[in-house]
């Protein structure tokens, strides 16, 4: 069933990432990392975007800034824009952490890949973005840029 298949992929990205990462020396889950990227690419994004960048609930996103911020990784300022919202910025650290950790996630892409030739990582990354395209809405938290996929 491709539920469960999804499912187990998923379990098995995030040990590879989470195994590379630490391994490398940093703390940072895969969803952590998603967001840093996705800060350091669009600074000033406030977290309701980030949530939509990422394809990650508005409500639970709240945590995973938090515990970024928290590591010293990134920071929340009050938008200029609206009173409502806080802007989200990489701190010296995370943007540094950031550019850091690039090997050992390039590594983990590898790794959950393996047993595949090139070509045929290119299909199955192919066929994933076109199903999740095609059923993207039907998500609690749907990918706002679906054809630009999800960072890291």
């Amino acid at each position: 069933m491709p539920g469960h298949l999804a499912r187990r992929f998923q379990q098995i990205a995030v040990a590879v990432f989470v195994n590379e990462v630490e391994e490398a020396g940093f703390d940072l889950t895969p969803v952590q990392y998603a967001a840093l990227s996705a800060v350091g690419a669009s600074p000033g994004i406030d977290q309701v975007t980030l949530a939509g960048l990422i394809a990650y609930d508005r409500t639970t996103i709240t945590g995973v800034v938090d515990r970024l911020v928290q590591k010293g990784l990134m920071v929340r300022h009050p938008s200029s824009r609206d009173r409502r919202a806080r802007e989200l910025r990489l701190t010296v650290e995370g943007g540094r952490t950031l550019r850091r950790i690039v090997p050992a996630v390039e590594a983990a892409q590898r790794i959950m890949l393996r047993g595949l030739t090139e070509k045929e990582a290119e299909q199955f990354l192919r066929l994933l973005r076109k199903t999740i395209a095609a059923a993207n809405e039907l998500s609690r938290a749907p990918l706002r840029d679906v054809a630009r996929g999800e960072p890291g």
